[in-house]
């Protein structure tokens, strides 16, 4: 029996790269990528001569199949996402059911993910937290923002430089302007920025400047 691997990749400064993870991805059979182009730069820095196959979430439910069949007959595969770790927001947890359910041996390398440095940035409790990822964009967004304005927890979101002070806006309306919140862009890379404040005051800060990069949001939990 093979194994699969679910590697993670640097956030942003290839430093953090550790010498297990790039170990696997030179001695595995296969490596999968969510962006072939992304990680080719990636393993070409860490000088991993090894083959690269596309897997991403249009089309994990077609190559998930062979690729279980691979691993079933003594391969080692490994997988990457764009960054951080696979599985997180990114391609991995349908290929990892699938290993599951037919008995072959899954496992996951410590390291990179932009949630936890955001939350301990933040300043905000990290004892106990939520992780909701993306939001809906559209169909149940709303819905969901009801519902969370009653969490205790921190909350923490990814975001996407476009739709930030959009999703803002939104959280001073469902939350409260003065509900506690932080937003990580650029982790671990040189114009890394952590602005803390309410709601109120990290909206207005960001609806006066160009926004770039990958962003996380912090929100405190309802405090009532």
């Amino acid at each position: 029996m093979g194994k699969l691997y679910l590697v993670p990749t640097p956030i942003g400064n290839l430093g953090d790269m550790t010498p297990r993870a790039i170990n696997i991805l030179k001695e595995a059979d296969l490596v999968l990528a969510e962006d072939t182009r992304t990680s080719s730069r990636l393993l070409q820095h860490f000088d991993i001569r090894n083959k690269l196959s596309s897997h991403h979430k249009f089309n994990e439910h077609q190559t998930s199949e062979a690729i279980v069949m691979r691993i079933s007959g003594g391969e080692t595969i490994a997988l990457v996402s764009d960054a951080g770790t696979p599985g997180i927001s990114d391609p991995g947890y349908l290929l990892v059911k699938k290993c599951l359910g037919n008995h072959l041996e899954v496992e996951c390398l410590p390291g990179p993910t932009a949630l936890i440095p955001a939350l301990v940035n933040s300043g905000l409790p990290s004892d106990r937290f939520c992780f909701e990822g993306f939001l809906p964009v559209k169909k149940g967004r709303q819905t969901r923002l009801k519902e969370l304005a009653t969490e205790k927890r921190t909350m923490i979101f990814y975001e996407s430089p476009f739709r930030l002070v959009k999703t803002l806006e939104q959280f001073c309306t469902f939350f409260g302007p003065d509900r506690q919140a932080s937003v990580s862009r650029e982790l671990s890379k040189m114009y890394e920025e952590n602005f803390r404040g309410s709601l109120a005051e990290v909206l207005e800060h960001f609806q006066s400047k160009a926004i770039k990069g990958e962003l996380v949001i912090v929100v405190g939990g309802n405090p009532r």
